[in-house]
């Protein structure tokens, strides 16, 4: 057995439960549905967007186009605040089925984390009904986390779906933080880094955003479809240098990079982003807020830094918990959280994803000691797992080596799980994942670590 009184059990039992609470309280408050109700509003055929005022009735024509993981969540937020007369029609593109569909919406199932024929067909309908539009229609983009698989098209036809889920799943495992991935996306896309702009010039344009993307950098989103793109062919032929990716491209893609020949994307003096407005409604820093919230409630005294973003997950880990000792030498019970990404660089990998490494990788450090770290996407999809994330606290080693049994120790077992990439199973056996199913928002991770 693990050696733990039933006191010391239940109180680890009790704060895994304390940090889930807060984890979940964080994703019911930071909600899409309460972030329209603060950001749109329609009133006598007049639409507020954030600041920005459109009457309907001077435009012929209103067409809503609705893509990333929150698609459906926020065309149904859209309908709840305009009604469904307000718009003309519209397409949803997200990577799961919904349960029900919003009227006059067509829906599209994209791929994700890789695109799928899905994810072109959704494209192709998207771009010829953008290039249908005139100056006098209003178009309403609605843009979430994932966009950049679910919808897709090669901006070369020489690029096969093949070609094209290849390319995704070599930038993904990379080790490249997203900015980086999604500038190379980019620029071999017919409909990224500010493509659907263009394709919906000259009409009026407002995108309305929920944001999985670290806020300096808006157009990072789904790969910035309706954005000047701030990245350049420099950039992706500096970053595909960086991690060796030319040789690890398909030959069509390689080609590409090798002959010189990607095309630039649209940059901020582009006629197309003359009429375009954009306005970011939910965003991380949200879900932070609502963390911080939660954990104040249920005592402890709170920080936030989100200074290892995009950091390896290893490297993250070790900061986390030195800032966690540093706070807790002055205060009795302190919540860290932590908002943002960290990074996997994934070598024939088993079932996880980046929350469930960060969280195994605190498991040995953290032995014996009053701490309890939680990991979560908010999306609810932590990599190739069912999982959203995973908990650790001062007694998951010992219940490991109760689960391993006499075949190996528990400190080895951790450390293949790393090494292997494959915390699900493990922490699927300890009964320490976090199952959320797919929650229809999507505003980045959360790392919640307590020392009581």
């Amino acid at each position: 057995m693990s050696g733990l009184t039933p006191e010391r059990d239940q109180q680890f039992r009790r704060m895994r439960d304390v940090a889930r609470e807060i984890f979940t309280s964080a994703l019911k408050n930071a909600s899409i549905e309460s972030a329209f109700a603060r950001n749109v509003h329609c009133e006598r055929r007049v639409l507020r967007i954030g600041d920005d005022l459109h009457d309907l009735d001077s435009y012929q024509r209103v067409f809503v186009v609705s893509i990333g993981k929150a698609a459906h969540t926020m065309a149904a937020a859209l309908e709840a605040q305009l009604g469904s007369r307000s718009f003309e029609a519209g397409i949803v593109a997200s990577s799961a089925e919904p349960d029900t569909q919003v009227r006059g919406f067509r829906y599209f199932h994209g791929g994700h984390p890789t695109p799928t024929a899905e994810s072109i067909r959704a494209a192709d309908a998207i771009l010829k009904s953008l290039t249908a539009l005139d100056s006098a229609s209003l178009v309403i983009f609605m843009i979430s986390g994932g966009g950049s698989s679910i919808v897709e098209k090669p901006v070369d036809d020489d690029i096969s779906l093949p070609d094209l889920a290849a390319t995704y799943r070599t930038l993904v495992h990379s080790g490249a933080p997203i900015a980086e991935i999604n500038a190379i996306r980019k620029h071999l896309s017919a409909v990224k880094g500010g493509r659907l702009a263009q394709a919906a010039y000259p009409a009026q344009q407002v995108s309305i955003l929920v944001s999985d993307v670290p806020d300096d950098t808006p157009d990072a989103l789904a790969s910035g479809p309706t954005m000047p793109d701030s990245t350049s062919i420099q950039d992706c032929e500096r970053i595909a240098a960086k991690y060796k990716l030319i040789d690890q491209f398909p030959k069509s893609v390689a080609d590409l990079f090798r002959q010189h020949a990607l095309d630039e994307t649209p940059k901020s003096d582009d006629p197309a982003f003359v009429r375009a407005r954009w306005w970011t409604v939910l965003s991380n820093q949200v879900a932070i807020d609502e963390a911080a919230a939660a954990a104040t409630r249920a005592g402890f005294a709170v920080e936030v830094d989100n200074s290892c973003d995009d950091w390896p997950y290893d490297k993250a880990a070790a900061y986390l918990l030195n800032r966690l000792r540093e706070l807790r030498r002055s205060v009795s019970r302190v919540c860290l959280i932590s908002g943002g990404e960290v990074t996997v660089t994934v070598r024939n990998g088993g079932i996880g994803g980046r929350n469930q490494q960060f969280a195994l990788a605190c498991a040995e450090p953290i032995s014996g000691h009053d701490i309890t770290v939680l990991s979560a996407g908010t999306d609810g999809i932590d990599g190739n797992s069912p999982a959203a994330g995973a908990i650790v606290d001062g007694s998951t080693l010992g219940r490991v080596k109760d689960r391993v049994g006499a075949r190996a120790g528990s400190t080895e077992a951790v450390r293949h799980a790393l090494s292997s990439f494959n915390a699900y199973p493990l922490f699927d056996a300890l009964g320490d994942t976090l199952v959320t199913g797919p929650t229809g928002n999507n505003l980045r991770d959360l790392r919640i670590l307590l020392a009581y």
